[in-house]
């Protein structure tokens, strides 16, 4: 019957209107840990988001991946608890049986600024006390198993090798590489950088990062102020408190280079890009309003236009900003056949020339602005992804009305600002490209 219960939540979840103002609510715990939370009692769910500054820039020199091997493995056992709830030991199945056994489900990963786990529960006390309870063991006390860990990294060295032979891969990490130099931006997973992780290497990451007073809580769902305070507290008071962590380097613009590398593909796959965007940049809604006239747009873009329509040179053409917490990648990329190479990567710079020189037209501009604000609902459509946007906005300290002015932001960006914004942040002479694919 539970199972009923959830299945039928989850597809009112994917119906359910998107809230036409969304009331975060936030404070701090005693142990320093942040909470935000929106209160919305149309189903019966509990949606909820732990992170933690514990992403890939945290990843120890030559030890690439560990941040993902310790967010992957967390809930691969847990050991029992030394504190007065004596909580005994788990396996890795048993950690799995007991999350079907009440209809909750446990998700997670590790990206570059951050880690952290999800989860979702039915909203009733005894389901979401127990699903609560036993998501705060995994953030406090996996065990780390020994036979897990050597399976883990089989796994990740097979995927790592598998990427060696995609062109599309092999462009993308490169393109790190060349955009961010020793920035730990630029660590990519290798086969030598997991075989040299180990157990206690696990350990000692976890013990660091994930620890109270540096969670990031978010939750959305079925339960009142009061009973979220007590998710909140419940999911941190196994965690111990961590000193503070050493400053990431700042991101340093690299000299403008062109790597390219051999693979036999039949089209090349072409990258451009330099360090663009952080998370609260003033330049954050003139930018995404530009880039969709630029490259951002899909089938209406400049590029789409001057590199597939005019030209036939490629079938798909796109540019996008990566913010992170530290400036990301404003990318540009494409594919062509192998002997176009220079021609559409001509083109290409050409284009973001112009753009940078003329901005859109009002015509472009209004439309960047209808598809981005008639599209908004999407963005918070469901449970999940207001979730999703409520942690980002606690991670990087976004203001709490983030959501309710987004349309605003965007309807009032001009032409001028567009044009300022891209000037600032792009520059041609020092965008670097990487081409995998065609080496001459």
């Amino acid at each position: 019957m539970k199972r009923f219960l959830f299945v039928l939540a989850l597809s009112l979840v994917a119906i359910a209107p998107a809230q036409a103002s969304l009331r975060i609510q936030s404070w701090m715990l005693a142990n320093g840990a942040r909470v935000l939370f929106v209160e919305n009692h149309s189903i019966p769910i509990l949606d909820v988001s732990v992170e933690f500054d514990a992403g890939s820039r945290r990843d120890p020199e030559g030890k690439a991946g560990m941040a993902d091997l310790t967010n992957a493995m967390l809930a691969r056992g847990l050991h029992q608890a030394e504190t007065p709830l004596r909580e005994p030991a788990m396996t890795e199945a048993q950690i799995s049986d007991a999350f079907a056994d009440i209809a909750a489900q446990r998700g997670g990963g590790a990206g570059i600024d951050r880690a952290g786990s999800t989860l979702r529960t039915l909203s009733s006390r005894a389901e979401r006390d127990a699903a609560v309870t036993l998501l705060a063991r995994i953030l406090a006390h996996p065990s780390f198993p020994e036979d897990f860990l050597a399976r883990d990294k089989a796994r990740t060295i097979a995927s790592i090798r598998e990427d060696e032979t995609k062109p599309e891969s092999i462009a993308s990490k490169a393109f790190w590489r060349v955009l961010y130099g020793e920035h730990p931006y630029a660590r990519q997973e290798t086969v030598a950088s997991v075989e040299a992780i180990t157990r206690d290497d696990l350990v000692a990451f976890h013990r660091t990062h994930y620890v109270a007073n540096r969670a990031i809580i978010a939750m959305i769902g079925d339960i009142t102020r009061a009973e979220a305070d007590a998710v909140a507290q419940q999911l941190t008071m196994r965690l111990p408190q961590g000193d503070a962590l050493p400053a990431v380097p700042p991101v340093k613009l690299m000299s403008a280079a062109e790597e390219r590398i051999d693979h036999p593909a039949s089209q090349a796959h072409v990258l451009t890009g330099i360090p663009a965007l952080a998370r609260g940049d003033d330049d954050y809604f003139p930018l995404i309003v530009g880039n969709y006239v630029l490259g951002g747009g899909g089938f209406v873009s400049r590029l789409t236009h001057e590199v597939r329509e005019k030209r036939g040179l490629s079938y798909s053409v796109y540019s996008y900003f990566n913010p992170l917490a530290q400036p990301g990648p404003f990318q540009a990329g494409f594919q062509t056949q192998r002997e176009q190479t220079g021609e559409a990567l001509k083109v290409v710079r050409d284009t973001i020339a112009t753009f940078l020189r003329d901005g859109p037209t009002p015509k472009e501009l209004q439309a960047a602005k209808d598809n981005l604000i008639g599209g908004f609902a999407l963005r918070i459509d469901n449970n999940r992804k207001i979730l999703d946007n409520v942690a980002a906005i606690g991670f990087y300290n976004l203001p709490l009305d983030y959501l309710d002015t987004w349309t605003a932001n965007v309807g009032k960006v001009t032409i001028a600002e567009i044009k300022a914004a891209f000037n600032r942040k792009i520059a041609l002479d020092k965008m670097s490209t990487v081409v995998v694919g065609n080496v001459k």
